[in-house]
């Protein structure tokens, strides 16, 4: 047998089947009823080296030793899933699945050749339009309908949800992510792991940490301040695990200061378990890091999807006493921990049937609730009943419901707008229906085929409305409605031409349509149906509404029409900032990184050829509204802006004394000072002093929003603040520190619109927690700092 690797995978394979026919020895302890400890004391070290490494993958183009270990392949219990892990039946370990994703489950709709059974997902909102919500409960609501796919479906653990920084807007799997502040981050995505855990399987946050990247995202190595890491890039994984307990963490690909994240014992083990008290396991993403001992020695339990070569390093370094078997011993206790709350453990038997008419409805209503109003000059929305709407735009016809790649979802359908708009009581013209489906699908049959499904094909050239076609429709609509879409997704990020800046064809259409309707007394309403930030304040002074859609889901059409139409008020604000060009990005000048020679020796990935790359986060903590709030860049957007139907009213904001250990709460009372029914965000900033550290003009510390309160009507909403809340990180001293001194605290619609302000002062500094000194980058880093510092 030539191939070393195929002659440990049949050597693992022999013991595992051999092994099997022990299974009814009393005297071997079993999984649930002895403890775990016991459990693992019986296992062979070959079973051990199985447990901890996944069960591979069968994928075209993967090179032999990157294929399927040992037995089984996910294909035999979930087609379509990520991946799985071993199942050693003498010891009553089952085998256990995982599978994608952010937005919703991702399986195969159909399994072999029988199409005559489907086993459809719900698309779910991406998780940025999810944050615009700034509803936690919404966010658990969904969480829980995604949980009863995971479940019904026979799945254990949902890879989700990813929480990674917006720290610029070119990030191709943005739309994975929440928002460009850690504090919405750990509170959306403690959320979301509270929904779908309520349901009895697990979750996955990733992609931990600094995951700000899919250029080279194999290979390339974040070089960061211990600040900025502590209290942005860290900081909603902490946020998150105070309020949910996680099944599992995923390290992330990328390098974190020279050492992949996969293999550093300071963040999986120092970090994650010692200071925040993570219990569950590690797991790496897939094909992650470089080598398979030295992630077994930090603490990332679990190596996926597993490859022959990984259970060889770890066989061989455990018998030349390299790896301590101790070591590989609490990698397989830890997995087993989480095994034994899983429903394959359990022998749930699923159904294949889980409420998709029941979450579909949970999917339309969460993306009515994050879609965010930018714009709405003359009141043009909502439409009034009937409205004739002449429709243009790719999207109108083709929308995106969700990114590509892992992010993606199999559902059975996706409502188009026109259907939409028609069920809401408006009135589409149809006439342009044909033309655009025509172009579409022969743009689509032109377009070049794929390495892979995971790939983003490349986009369709907008359809370039004929300048009599437009006149004709301004003369017989009543208004104007052009979609805009955009995706992006795994392997590459998004591209400033064509992508983060409309099309030359895009800008003319739009002035074309503007034109002719504005000659006729008519409005122009812009749809963003977008994963991520565009450029807008070139062109939006042509229109008249602007509503960003975001990805909405499978549901897309009717949660529009549902805006739209007046039927839901707009409640949605921007979880992350729209500037008014690239060029204001604090991280322009450093995004996505710099290549170096040669190829990386390390490189894992099994797509693409990365190559040896490096960033600096020379930006260090100011990213986002902290950098255009704190060095005045003004932007289109700002963090936090959206409109709505109807207005509110900020009652007096009151302080009550903060007590020894820092803590306060702050009350304020919200009406709807306007004449239709609305719900208000409401965001409380603060600003602290800065003594002996830079600090931001001020930063998000709390949040909530309203019940839909109806004319005249009022709630008052009080937030606590404890001196977590105030603290900074001090790398020299190792600590989070509030420093003794005055704070303004403002309460406000948005970044910018301030409501009310009050300040209270701490009279001596609170050290909030003492952490370890780790995560140094090798050199100091040149970080961005105000005039003052």
């Amino acid at each position: 047998m030539k191939n070393p690797n195929l002659k440990l995978a049949t050597c693992l394979l022999f013991v595992l089947v051999t092994s099997s026919l022990f299974a009814q020895n009393k005297n071997v302890p079993q999984l649930g009823s002895s403890p775990v400890k016991e459990v693992v004391k019986a296992m062979t070290l070959e079973e051990k080296v199985s447990m901890v490494v996944g069960t591979g993958m069968n994928f075209p183009g993967l090179s032999p030793d990157m294929q399927g270990p040992v037995v089984g392949q996910t294909e035999n219990k979930v087609p379509g899933s990520a991946g799985t892990t071993i199942a050693i039946s003498r010891l009553g370990i089952p085998s256990i699945v995982l599978a994608d994703g952010p937005a919703g489950l991702r399986i195969a709709p159909y399994r072999g050749k029988d199409s005559s059974v489907s086993y459809f997902c719900t698309a779910f909102p991406i998780a940025t339009l999810l944050a615009s919500s700034w509803d936690v409960d919404l966010v658990k609501k969904v969480g829980s309908a995604m949980g009863n796919e995971v479940k019904e479906y026979g799945v254990d653990i949902l890879l989700a949800p990813a929480l990674n920084n917006h720290r610029n807007p070119l990030g191709g799997r943005n739309f994975e992510y929440y928002s460009e502040d850690p504090l919405i981050n750990g509170k959306m995505t403690a959320a979301m792991v509270n929904g779908v855990q309520s349901q009895g399987v697990g979750t996955s946050i990733k992609h931990f940490a600094a995951n700000n990247h899919e250029w080279n995202r194999n290979t390339i190595n974040v070089i960061v301040g211990q600040r900025p890491l502590r209290e942005i890039y860290l900081r909603g994984f902490q946020l998150a695990l105070k309020e949910s307990k996680p099944w599992t963490v995923m390290s992330s690909y990328n390098k974190i200061n020279g050492t992949y994240t996969s293999e550093r014992h300071d963040l999986l083990t120092t970090v994650l378990r010692d200071e925040w008290g993570f219990k569950g396991f590690v797991m790496t993403d897939w094909f992650g890091g470089s080598d398979a001992v030295a992630q077994m020695k930090a603490g990332n339990d679990l190596l996926m999807p597993g490859t022959a070569k990984q259970q060889k390093a770890i066989l061989e370094a455990v018998q030349n006493h390299t790896l301590d078997e101790k070591v590989l011993d609490q990698n397989v206790e830890r997995l087993l921990t989480i095994v034994l709350q899983t429903p394959s453990f359990k022998k749930y038997k699923y159904s294949n049937k889980p409420d998709l008419r029941g979450n579909a409805q949970i999917a339309r209503m969460a993306a009515a609730e994050g879609m965010v109003l930018l714009k709405n000059e003359g009141a043009v929305l909502p439409l009034p009943h009937a409205a004739k709407v002449a429709v243009f735009g790719n999207a109108t016809y083709d929308m995106v419901t969700g990114g590509t790649g892992s992010g993606d979802v199999n559902e059975a359908y996706t409502v188009s707008l026109i259907d939409g708009l028609k069920e809401a009581g408006l009135s589409p013209d149809e006439s342009l229906s044909m033309p655009y489906h025509t172009y579409i699908s022969e743009q689509k049959a032109k377009r070049p085929k794929t390495r892979n499904f995971f790939l983003l094909p490349p986009p369709i050239e907008e359809y370039n409305v004929p300048a009599d076609i437009i006149a004709k429709m301004a003369e017989a609509t009543d208004v104007a409605m052009v979609t805009i879409g955009r995706n992006s997704g795994e392997f590459a990020d998004r591209k400033l031409e064509n992508d983060y800046y409309l099309s030359a064809i895009e800008k003319e259409l739009l002035k074309n349509i503007s034109d002719a309707f504005h000659a006729k007394g008519k409005k122009v309403v812009v749809l963003l149906n977008v994963g991520g930030v565009i450029e807008v304040a070139s062109w939006r002074d042509g229109v008249d509404a602007i509503l960003l859609t975001w990805q909405p889901g499978q549901e897309a059409g009717n949660a529009i029409a549902d805006i739209v139409s007046g039927k839901v008020t707009p409640s949605g604000k921007l979880a992350t900032t729209f500037p008014m060009d690239y060029k204001d990005v604090s991280s322009a000048q450093n995004f996505p990184g710099k290549t170096l020679e040669g190829p990386d020796p390390n490189n894992r990935s099994f797509f693409i050829n990365d190559k040896a790359a490096e960033v600096v986060y020379e930006e260090g903590i100011y990213t986002g509204y902290r950098y255009y709030n704190t060095f005045n860049v003004k932007p289109a957007y700002e963090f936090g802006y959206g409109l709505s139907y109807t207005d509110f009213k900020y009652g007096d904001l009151q302080l009550s004394a903060p007590d020894q250990k820092g803590q306060f709460n702050a009350t304020v009372t919200v009406t709807d000072n306007g004449k239709l029914p609305g719900k208000e965000v409401v965001q409380l900033y603060i600003t602290a002093p800065s003594k002996s550290l830079d600090k931001p003009a001020a930063e998000l510390k709390a949040f909530a929003k309203t019940a839909l309160l109806k004319p005249g009507q009022s709630q008052k909403l009080t937030f606590t603040i404890r001196a977590d809340d105030l603290a900074s990180f001090h790398p020299n001293a190792s600590a989070w520190i509030a420093e003794a001194g005055n704070y303004k605290v403002a309460i406000g619609a948005s970044s910018k619109d301030i409501k009310q302000t009050a300040s209270l002062a701490l009279s001596k500094d609170v050290v909030v927690e003492k952490v370890h000194k780790v995560l140094e980058p090798e050199k100091p880093i040149n970080e961005l700092k105000t005039a003052s510092k």
